[in-house]
């Protein structure tokens, strides 16, 4: 029966060659679509999962709450949380700290392998994290391996990459940061990809040194403590204990109220609010649009599928009458419409394999991931084809098969079934309806996403972002001493405009908040968003100075400029007023000797922040480099040279100042090439299908056109007639799609302080895109058909 089934399916495929090609076309494209989706959402589901305690592990994170302020949240914690956890939580059974730093890693040269010398982030980790994050070593044992100070254990591809291969890393020394030789005791495996800890090169916690180790009162996103729950212990009822830390060891009275959570180790790649040391997080809410945009596809394909199917079973109805006469049963005859659809969704699978492969190093690139089209090592993604030809084969074929399956023999041998009775018109119009919604709904989508986007690029930041490089330089005390003869060497190169020196560029994310006093021995309700910058920062990056002057050119002078949103914080209205009186924050009472202009702080997701600029040169690691835009390249090589004549020792690094403010709108430049590409294809399903579906309306009133013409009608006319029904529904579909996308963008945009007015034109777009498409459809397949020689159609009649 199976033999026979397929034998006629095939048959049937091959006699109605253009509507199995429009079939097979759309869904094959869908398909790819959901693959490349499902593959990409599975890597991104894959993250940090496999580990041993998976559920009993987290990461403690902090917050703090002002009056009449946001929660400001952060993954770092002070650094002697993780001890305090330790002695005061009986339900931990491990704490380890784990602090993200970096340098330069100088591995000396030997008789078969050169020199090594490279910048580096580095992690000092306590030996209990191993404990809790529990991965192979290959040599050593992380216990005694991190134990002592000064030493450093090392991934397997960095051993090889240091030492040649990773077995004679052991026992070897490298320099890290011209300052400390660190033994090699211990090599493990390469944490994966899809992993949040991208540990290479991980020091004894013992070995790390700084001012701030023991104070309650310094958070940096660089310090994290992770924890290993007891069995049995729940992190929910850990809220009373983290009170009574929180009253033990912080100071009271502060304005700000501290608080820390427990963070499941599964929320970490997923929670924007916090983010991890891989600089990797896909919101939640990415992937459930990702999710919707991929049934959406699923749903357009179908619903061409029944639409062509349900058409075309006038043309069968024969074949059915015939079949019941010589005693097939009705559940027989389902089966074979489905195994027809089975057959049509496993080739359009096979061809959206090959698609899925051509598209995937595009995608690679997108996502800059690790994303791969494999069987055997993710055997997920053939569970998910399977189910995807079910699913498939029983959307699209399940009610096209009852349709046919229940004609009448009678009628159907004597030809008396119509298109009007095979398969309720109401409900291909209705389908129609629905796809042409889809459409709309994802070209409004795309038409915002393109207009933020333009929106960001165009908009003003406060400063200026044109032809300025950042310079990363080193920031020892030694190094510090060379940062004015570089100034110097480089002012005189051509084309370079300004130099400065600081700690962060105005737009970055390297911001620092601390709390401050305003003229007064207490603490402001607000925190303050500081910038240590020289003199020239203003020049620089073209801040506007609207009150007072800039900084003065020593360093030993304590003086601060603020921004105009600190003012209006402070209700101080005149910029002027300010100028004279102090701010006291970090340790240092300084004087404000100027007001400058708002500028965007952060990326434009965020608002802009009361801010203040002073010196404290001991903070530097960056150099901004002014330069003509003419001259650029030449510039950019002498500025090289330069550096690395001054710091030798160290590796030079820079980037530019529009392409880092282009980082941060990197999630949306995907999500809008997704649109873009998925609009793309589900356009093209939904007029594939709609030229399909007019292909074979055409072909069943053949007749009636032909006794229109006769009786005078114009192929004008004949092609208005055939347009109207569609145009109906493509009116309808948008009028659907508009609250629909209304919601939707409204909700994207919110996650935009500042978002480009959303006005009515995408919508107009859309809907005027449907219809001109359709026009062009539609107009195409009906010019032939009303353009036929009557004589033709009415001959045998």
């Amino acid at each position: 029966m199976f033999k026979l089934n397929l034998k006629i399916a095939l048959r049937n495929l091959w006699k109605y060659k253009g509507y199995t090609f429009i079939n097979i076309a759309g869904l094959s494209i869908g398909l790819a679509a959901c693959l490349l989706i499902f593959i990409f959402l599975r890597y991104q589901l894959s993250f940090d999962k496999g580990y041993e305690n998976n559920d009993r592990i987290y990461r403690v994170v902090s917050s703090w709450t002002y009056p009449g302020e946001n929660e400001f949240y952060s993954k770092g914690v002070p650094r002697p949380l993780a001890a305090a956890v330790r002695n005061d939580f009986p339900q931990a059974e491990q704490v380890a700290a784990v602090q993200e730093s970096g340098g330069i890693i100088k591995v000396a040269a030997t008789t078969t392998r050169p020199e090594v010398k490279e910048a580096s982030n580095v992690y000092y980790i306590e030996p209990q994290f191993f404990d809790i994050i529990k991965i192979k070593w290959l040599e050593g044992e992380p216990r005694k391996a991190l134990s002592v100070p000064n030493t450093v254990t090392l991934s397997k591809k960095t051993a090889d990459k240091y030492f040649g291969k990773w077995q004679d890393a052991v026992g070897k020394n490298i320099r890290f940061s011209n300052r400390l030789d660190l033994k090699v005791t211990g090599v493990f495996e390469d944490f994966p990809d899809n992993s949040s800890f991208p540990f290479n090169v991980v020091i004894s916690y013992l070995t790390y040194k700084d001012e701030s180790l023991n104070s309650w009162q310094s958070v940096s996103s660089s310090s994290e403590c992770y924890v290993l729950l007891k069995k049995g212990a729940d992190a929910s009822a850990l809220k009373a204990p983290v009170l009574k830390l929180i009253d033990k060891y912080y100071e009271k009275g502060s304005v700000g109220k501290e608080h820390h959570y427990f963070q499941p180790l599964s929320d970490i790649h997923y929670n924007e609010k916090f983010s991890n040391f891989n600089n990797k997080v896909m919101p939640e809410g990415q992937i459930i649009g990702l999710i919707v945009i991929g049934s959406f596809l699923l749903l357009t394909a179908c619903i061409n599928f029944i639409n062509l199917a349900t058409a075309q079973a006038v043309s069968r109805s024969k074949e059915v009458g015939i079949r019941k006469v010589m005693g097939s049963r009705r559940k027989q005859l389902v089966w074979q419409f489905l195994s027809e659809t089975a057959l049509i969704t496993v080739i359009a699978l096979l061809i959206a394999s090959v698609l899925t492969e051509l598209a995937l190093p595009g995608m690679r690139n997108l996502f800059s991931g690790d994303i791969s089209f494999s069987l055997f090592g993710h055997p997920v993604i053939f569970v998910f084809m399977t189910l995807l030809v079910l699913v498939v084969s029983f959307l699209a074929g399940f009610y096209p098969a009852m349709i046919v399956s229940g004609f009448s023999p009678a009628l159907a041998i004597k030809n008396k079934i119509s298109a009007a009775n095979a398969g309720a018109i109401g409900l291909r119009r209705a389908l129609v309806v629905i796809q042409f919604a889809i459409t709309s709904v994802l070209i409004v989508g795309t038409l915002v996403v393109i207009n933020q986007m333009s929106y960001m690029r165009a908009k003003s930041l406060g400063f200026d972002t044109n032809a300025i490089a950042l310079v990363d330089v080193p920031s020892d005390s030694l190094s510090q001493l060379k940062f004015n003869t570089l100034k110097e060497k480089i002012l005189h190169i051509n084309g370079v405009k300004a130099v400065s020196f600081s700690n962060a560029a105005p737009s970055s994310n390297n911001n620092n908040t601390s709390s401050f006093k305003y003229n007064s021995t207490k603490d402001e309700n607000f925190q303050l968003s500081v910038k240590s910058t020289d003199r020239d920062y203003i020049n620089t990056f073209s801040l506007k100075l609207i009150a007072g002057r800039t900084l003065s050119k020593t360093d030993t002078l304590k003086e601060t400029i603020v921004n105009e949103t600190l003012l209006k914080k402070l209700n101080i209205s005149n910029p002027n007023e300010i100028l004279g009186k102090f701010i006291e924050t970090q340790g240092r009472k300084m004087p404000v000797v100027g007001v400058v202009k708002d500028f965007n702080n952060f990326s434009l997701h965020d608002k802009i922040e009361p801010t203040a600029l002073f010196s404290y040169k001991g903070v530097y690691n960056l150099m901004a480099v002014k330069m003509e835009p003419g001259q650029l390249l030449q510039a950019m090589k002498a500025i090289e040279s330069d550096w690395n004549g001054t710091f030798p020792d160290y590796v030079y690094n820079s980037s530019f100042m529009d392409d880092q403010i282009s980082s941060f709108y990197e999630t949306e430049r995907v999500m809008s090439v997704l649109f873009k590409v998925f609009a793309g294809v589900v356009i093209f399903i939904s007029f594939i299908g709609l030229f399909g579906l007019i292909s074979f309306i055409a072909t069943q009133r053949t007749k009636e056109i032909a006794i229109r013409k006769v009786l005078g009608a114009s192929t004008a006319e004949l092609i208005r007639m055939l347009n109207s029904s569609f145009l109906w529904m493509v009116l309808i579909a948008n009028l659907i799609a508009w609250p629909v996308s209304y919601i939707f963008v409204s909700k994207w945009l919110q996650g935009f302080e500042y978002r480009a007015p959303l006005s009515v034109w995408p919508f107009m777009i859309a809907m005027l895109l449907s219809i001109v498409i359709t026009l062009i459809t539609v107009s195409l397949r009906s010019y032939k058909a009303a353009s036929t020689n009557p004589i033709d159609a009415l001959k045998y009649e």
